[in-house]
């Protein structure tokens, strides 16, 4: 094919493209858009309105609930910088209690009231406020409020049990202040057990 040809073909494909481009064109104009009737104006209209209704809504209930958790939860962050006070207090207490050297103090006991006192009135405080220790012992270990910090072995109970409190948790009304920090129970491998366990090794290495 020549170069002549090839370029008179170009043109015609080209012509060709331009008249159907046209060619659609006049089509989309000569095809009127169709009319909606005045009741399915009604509804597209009402369809709107609900959606628009139902946004606004579901926006007022998230402020309602977000202004809700600032009133409850507003002191969250103080509350939980505040535990190690209590914490430190009974501490103390138990360390006067338990000092030899401080036994055959006659004042003694007034200090220790007097600290009992400052407890008492900052747990009071606390529980104003919604806050309030995590019951644990002798529960079922629960990883959204305990925290296991050693296994303990106990036959009288079932696995999985706290029977040691290290740290005292705390919520604040729904939320989970502070985990308790425990100990939970395991079964004890009895002695028969162990050495049925050490035989069955020895003959699996003969």
């Amino acid at each position: 094919m020549t170069k002549s040809e090839k370029k008179e073909e170009e043109k015609v494909s080209s012509k060709d493209s331009s008249e159907t481009r046209k060619n659609e064109q006049k089509e989309k104009k000569i095809t009127p858009a169709k009319e909606e009737s005045p009741e399915e104006k009604l509804k597209t209209i009402q369809d709107k309105l609900l959606r628009t209704m139902a946004e606004m809504e579901n926006q007022r209930r998230r402020f309602e609930k977000e202004k809700q958790d600032a009133f409850e939860f507003g002191g969250f962050n103080f509350a939980a910088e505040s535990l190690p006070l209590i914490d430190n207090i009974e501490r103390a207490i138990v360390s006067f209690k338990s000092d030899g050297s401080l036994k055959n103090n006659k004042d003694l006991n007034k200090f220790i009231d007097g600290v009992e006192i400052v407890k008492k009135d900052l747990v009071s405080i606390f529980k104003k406020n919604g806050i309030e220790p995590i019951e644990c012992i002798n529960k079922k270990f629960d990883p959204n409020f305990h925290q296991a910090m050693l296994e303990l072995e106990d036959n009288t109970k079932e696995a999985g049990t706290v029977i040691q409190e290290i740290q005292k948790g705390y919520m604040m009304k729904s939320r989970l202040l502070r985990p308790s920090l425990v100990g939970v129970t395991k079964k004890r491998v009895e002695k028969a057990e162990k050495d049925e366990k050490k035989t069955d090794k020895k003959d699996n290495k003969i």
